[in-house]
């Protein structure tokens, strides 16, 4: 089969793969639609050190191809959601409940990490019957497949943040994981929701998920218009979206005394992440800062399904760009570089 892989730090392309086989328990998934993400680039990078001839990717759906003789719910032909994180249900941290730490901390999160990823012809799936959910025949592969980690990651965001109803949220960064964390942060019931973001294009999709009012970090000061839009009480809930150092600071110093700061980004540079003294309450103004990868398990992902195929959230408006998966290097490129005002590129298989 064809398949699409870091070759080595800086560099990707082809690769021809044997077709995987599933294990007792396992499948094996022929992919129909994929998603790039921005990890797939900071792994690229280097963010997770050398690997190579390494299977990108980790967001996916596709038509089940094979099952293992263990597997209960599944069936070759069936239409399936594959989650971004898979993991091994039976370790102890899965049964703590923090599956995304299965085995190692961010363990579950297998696919273009500890084990080949998504962007192939075929792809393998660990626990089959747990990590995959079939996809009603109202929701279409180009809106399920969202759900394998955008809305189950910017959703995360807004339930780890604590949000009350009718309480007041920042989500910093309107990218594909802010835009989900601002309709999960509807979706929970905040009375006021402020978009942090500077590109008109998204801004104007935060507004389409829920945001009451755009702060654009480029024309004002954001902190102080928060302050201002709260009465200079801070948020209740600041959500962290991007990974940068100084996006997390501002996220400190915007949230109230008692408040929740949610952190979502990947901080694939630097040595630390710095919390700001003072507004932290020199340690003592009881603001949590909780964190979460993308949850994992069919569960959440048929709650993820059945949030689109009610219509309280359209997915597909993500969906700036579209390639064939034979123009996976220019689909690549197009996001790595945040090329033509990209939000997120569909691959079709």
């Amino acid at each position: 089969m064809k398949a699409f892989v870091m070759k080595e730090i800086g560099r990707v392309g082809f690769a021809d793969k044997p077709v995987p086989r599933p294990g007792p328990g396992d499948a094996v998934v022929r992919t129909t639609r994929a998603l790039i993400c921005t990890s797939d680039s900071h792994t690229v990078s280097g963010g997770i050190g050398p690997r190579e001839n390494l299977t990108l990717g980790h967001e996916a759906v596709g038509i089940v191809h094979e099952v293992g003789s263990e597997v209960r719910i599944f069936r070759p032909g069936d239409r399936v959601l594959v989650g971004a994180v898979t993991p091994d249900w039976g370790d102890p941290a899965s049964q703590n409940g923090h599956p995304s730490q299965s085995g190692a901390p961010l363990g579950g999160f297998k696919f273009a990490n500890s084990k080949d990823g998504v962007f192939a012809e075929y792809f393998h799936v660990n626990e089959a019957d747990a990590n995959m959910a079939k996809i009603p025949d109202g929701v279409s592969d180009e809106a399920a497949v969202y759900c394998a980690d955008m809305l189950s990651t910017g959703f995360m965001g807004a339930e780890k943040g604590n949000i009350p109803i009718g309480g007041t949220v920042a989500v910093l960064a309107q990218g594909p994981v802010g835009l989900m964390a601002t309709a999960g942060a509807r979706l929970r019931g905040a009375g006021l929701v402020i978009g942090v973001e500077s590109v008109p294009r998204r801004q104007k999709l935060a507004r389409t998920y829920g945001a009451d009012v755009i702060v654009d970090f480029t024309k004002e000061d954001v902190i102080g218009r928060i302050m201002e839009l709260t009465d200079n009480q801070g948020v209740d809930t600041a959500i962290e979206a991007l990974g940068a150092d100084a996006t997390f600071q501002t996220a400190i110093k915007i949230t109230k005394p008692g408040g929740t700061v949610s952190n979502t980004g990947y901080f694939g540079e630097g040595e630390f992440v710095r919390i700001p003294r003072v507004e932290w309450g020199v340690g003592m103004a009881e603001k949590t800062i909780a964190t979460g990868l993308c949850p994992g398990g069919r569960l959440r992902l048929d709650r993820l399904l059945r949030v689109v195929a009610a219509g309280r959230v359209d997915p597909t408006h993500l969906t700036t760009h579209q390639f064939a998966f034979d123009d996976m290097e220019r689909a690549f490129e197009v996001l790595d570089k945040k090329l033509d005002d990209v939000v997120k590129p569909l691959i079709v298989f």
